[in-house]
């Protein structure tokens, strides 16, 4: 308990203030996807996502959009374990030679009609890693996308944007 209470002391507050703007932002841009995603798709919108060599910080962009502040599940945007039960396939990072027939078996998985999203610089065209010895090369060349959230990291509400202005 004392430790706890030490820790707290030397590091002080650690969590940040929410501005209600960004709440409202993201409340009436998610209100608006659930819309075009139910006129669309008749449902929620089942996404698979793929990490095939990023730095993690894209995945930790997309827990946040999950998280209560975000929360993409209310807007209709499921994330789903299987590619078999997927309607899209997300994919972050540049495609490292081990994640290539990883990435090509669980597009050929999802069921058609399917499109494949990327996020981040990294997925686009290899971003920091571009060039690197044990990168294929950017997620376009190899499986068809269809659209790109870009960022470096995207920001949570970059990504409701995105899947917003591509929905419309």
């Amino acid at each position: 308990m004392l430790h706890i209470i030490k820790n707290r002391i030397l590091k002080g507050v650690v969590t940040r203030h929410i501005e209600p703007e960004l709440s409202v932002e993201a409340e009436s841009a998610g209100l608006e996807l659930n819309a075009l995603i139910r006129k669309r798709f008749g449902r929620s919108l089942h996404i698979r996502e793929v990490d095939t060599g990023s730095c993690g910080a894209c995945e930790s962009e997309i827990i946040a959009a999950n998280n209560p502040i975000y929360d993409l599940q209310r807007f209709g945007i499921n994330f789903v374990a299987s590619p078999r039960h997927a309607d899209a396939l997300m994919v972050t990072g540049p495609v490292s030679k081990n994640m290539l027939i990883a990435l090509k078996k669980t597009y050929d998985a999802v069921p058609s009609p399917k499109f494949v999203i990327t996020c981040g610089d990294c997925a686009f065209d290899g971003g920091v890693f571009k060039d690197s010895y044990y990168v294929e090369g950017a997620v376009k060349d190899i499986v068809p996308v269809t659209l790109h959230i870009p960022g470096c990291p995207p920001s949570p509400l970059a990504i409701i944007k995105a899947l917003l202005l591509f929905l419309r």
